[in-house]
């Protein structure tokens, strides 16, 4: 019946999708209170009092099928600083235009060098659509939608970040005038519109004392590609579960690799990376308090839109578009460090430190939404031990463990029945001796398969180790001239080891337990390192 009721609405829906056009006129021209709209006190020289999205102002009748989500945030008065190029932080230019597929944004660089981003807190996600869509009512509805993001809630996240140890950036929300001239052939993008201004962390230029030592700043596509091709690169772990849990956190379900910087530090000859998260636009999402987006945000349709509550009901909804970069930056780390880290986030993360984070929301915005932000946030926080077994369960069920460019040494140990041990090192040189990098024991009753990922180089993996039973371990050497030996068993007829690799250039002994999987398809080299 439910299956049945859910298909006649999106049928419905469909329909009038397709006979109904495209509004032109959607966004408000001017985030400007006009004379006699609101009844207020003087905004003052340099302020302006704004309204970020009055047009997401809608009737009962439309909030009962979309939602009310945020609508009384967008809709509600607040006073912003106006925003001048030619004074902001001492004068500030144009470096380029930039801006994804929603928002429009810009790099800006002020008078000492320091890079910042420039993005309006409004959206337009008609370019996501495909062209035959976007004549149509669904960027109607798609663009009305943006009302369940919380206009700003970023406001929030730098008190709880610095409380944490998490590094973060600190946005100031701006009005430009619509009158504004300074962006040149750009200024109709900015004109009348709310932007917040953050910092960006690109070089030495822009390091900020919370960095204590940093070497540098890093993307995250350099930073995984460093990383993979040598061995003297890595990623704190634990700075990233922390980073993750502090997410989950705040309900952030959109953490892409896009959405990392990496802090870069020298460690003799070694370099380590530690995240710095950006672009907070979907904190404290709402988006289940409408018939239809109740329905389309549902474990079985668009499970990621998860929306934020005094509850987190769905941790893995909030891991769904961070998969590709947790499960290479977190397969190093056992339960009780888990556990450990969310612990003391929670001793970190005392009431006055949310009370405090909330309060840096705008006066109005405080008044309307301060208190319940604030118990939301104090009972998530008392649920981080739980989310993070939960996130835990989640990375352990399949891991991958992938080498470098240069020469690597794998080592699993089935040690019993329960219990697999995976050692990586980087391989002996000259006057070095062999170093390990990467060691963990895996749980069978946690973990169905390991995947162990030789990239290129000459490579060597070595298994041992006489069990009952045991992990399902695929490996795949990768370029290079690789030695396989597999010396363990498992009782039973399925074998556990399966091996891929191409069939010439490399020396495997399969002994008695591992699947030949070998074959003359260079394609079986194939690691997605970047998540191109």
């Amino acid at each position: 019946m439910q299956h049945l009721y859910l298909k006649t609405t999106l049928l419905l829906l469909l329909t009038l999708l397709l006979s109904s056009c495209v509004d032109d006129n959607f966004y408000q021209q001017d985030a400007l209170v006009q004379p006699g709209e609101y009844d207020l006190p003087p905004a003052g020289t340099d302020s302006a009092w704004v309204v970020a999205g009055r047009h997401y102002d809608r009737s009962w009748l439309h909030r009962l099928f979309w939602g009310d989500h945020h609508r009384d945030s967008w809709t509600t008065p607040v006073k912003l600083p106006l925003f001048d190029l030619s004074r902001v932080n001492g004068g500030m230019k144009v470096v380029k235009k930039g801006g994804g597929f929603q928002t429009s944004s810009f790099q800006l660089q002020d008078s000492l060098g320091r890079i910042y981003a420039f993005r309006s807190i409004d959206k337009d996600p008609v370019q996501v659509l495909a062209k035959f869509w976007r004549p149509t009512f669904v960027t109607n509805i798609l663009r009305d939608q943006i009302s369940s993001a919380n206009p700003y809630g970023a406001l929030i996240l730098p008190g709880l970040a610095k409380a944490a140890g998490v590094f973060h950036t600190t946005p100031i929300l701006y009005y430009v005038p619509k009158n504004d001239t300074s962006f040149g052939e750009f200024a109709e993008a900015v004109q009348g519109k709310v932007y917040m201004l953050e910092e960006k962390f690109e070089g030495i230029a822009d390091t900020l004392n919370m960095f204590g030592g940093v070497a540098g700043f890093a993307d995250s596509e350099d930073a995984l590609r460093n990383r993979y091709e040598t061995n003297t690169h890595h990623f704190d772990q634990r700075a990233f579960a922390c980073a993750r849990l502090l997410d989950v956190l705040v309900g952030d379900w959109d953490r892409h690799k896009g959405q990392w910087d990496w802090a870069t530090y020298q460690e003799g000859p070694e370099i380590r990376y530690k995240p710095i998260p950006k672009d907070r636009d979907q904190v404290f999402l709402k988006m289940d308090d409408g018939a239809i987006p109740f329905l389309a945000t549902s474990k079985l349709m668009a499970r990621k839109f998860n929306s934020f509550g005094p509850k987190i009901k769905d941790v893995k909804a909030l891991m769904i578009n961070a998969s590709f970069i947790d499960e290479r930056l977190l397969h190093e780390l056992t339960r009780e460090e888990w556990l450990a880290i969310a612990k003391d986030m929670q001793v970190k993360l005392t009431d006055d430190v949310i009370e405090q984070a909330v309060k840096n929301l705008p006066t109005p915005i405080y008044t309307l939404k301060g208190e319940t932000a604030t118990q939301n946030l104090k009972n998530r926080r008392d649920q981080l031990p739980e989310v993070a077994e939960e996130m835990y369960e989640i990375l352990a069920k399949e891991v991958t463990i992938a080498g470098t460019d240069q020469s690597d040494i794998f080592r699993v140990r089935r040690l019993d029945d329960d219990r697999t041990e995976v050692t990586l090192s980087r391989a002996a040189q000259t006057g070095i001796p062999e170093k390990t990098l990467y060691q963990r024991t895996f749980l069978r009753k946690e973990t169905e398969k390991i995947t162990l990922h030789g990239l290129s180089g000459d490579d060597e993996f070595l298994l041992e180790g006489d069990v009952n039973e045991g992990i399902l371990v695929e490996v795949y050497g990768g370029l290079g001239e690789d030695e396989i030996t597999d010396k363990s068993s498992v009782e039973g007829w399925r074998k556990m080891t399966h091996i891929y690799d191409t069939e010439r250039g490399n020396e495997i002994d399969f002994g008695t337990e591992a699947k030949d999987l070998t074959t003359r398809d260079v394609k079986v080299h194939a690691y997605d390192r970047e998540g191109n």
